[in-house]
């Protein structure tokens, strides 16, 4: 095999160092293993996370630890799962597809992930700018962020200031948090027009 054919490679069939299994597909970047990928036919990817762990782990070209691949992937053609072995609590998460070589190589320059930097008390909030309920539900949500929750909801009263909220944390999160980019999904033009206006006015 060749790793240095291109910036990006991936190698099929990759044997590990073990020698018990081999890995669908082995990601180089640079010349440097960073991604192991389990490939499936069709069906549920439920146990293909510690699969691709195990070959992580026991890379053929790993020697410390922190030179063992860093990124799992699990994909059937139709979902792709994501981990990132330097996250505080690494589990697989939906993607909607496999990263650039850039931008992997980007992650493994920089070991501090964004669930890590979520793991850390934001700067307190300006309460001059926003009422109670506003800073409780930004506190409670930064909090269930920190904590690692997969999901969370916050529910607030007509005219409480919810889309003011919203744009006030997506700001925390890009400048404190170190957030790249948020989806502010709406289900009505209204809406859509209504949080434009929010967030050119902040």
């Amino acid at each position: 095999m060749d790793v240095s054919a291109a910036r990006g490679v991936a190698v099929a069939e990759l044997p590990v160092a073990t020698g018990r299994g081999v890995a669908d597909y082995a990601l180089f970047v640079d010349r440097l293993q960073v991604g192991v990928v389990e490939a499936k036919a069709h069906g549920a990817l439920s146990g293909a996370e510690a699969q691709t762990m195990h070959y992580a782990l026991h890379a053929a070209s790993g020697g410390v630890a922190e030179q063992r691949p860093r990124f799992l992937f699990q994909s059937n053609g139709h979902k792709t799962y994501f981990t990132d072995r330097m996250d505080p609590r690494p589990r697989s998460r939906e993607v909607f597809g496999f990263p650039r070589p850039d931008t992997l190589i980007q992650w493994c320059d920089d070991a501090d992930t964004l669930r890590r930097r979520l793991q850390r008390a934001m700067p307190a909030l300006p309460e001059a700018k926003l009422w109670g309920a506003q800073i409780r539900a930004i506190n409670a949500l930064e909090a269930s962020l920190r904590r690692g929750d997969q999901r969370a909801l916050i529910q607030m009263a007509t005219g409480s200031g919810k889309t003011f909220t919203a744009v006030h944390l997506c700001y925390r999160l890009l400048k404190h948090a170190g957030a790249k980019r948020i989806l502010f999904l709406v289900d009505r033009n209204n809406l859509g027009r209504q949080t434009f206006d929010e967030f050119a006015n902040f």
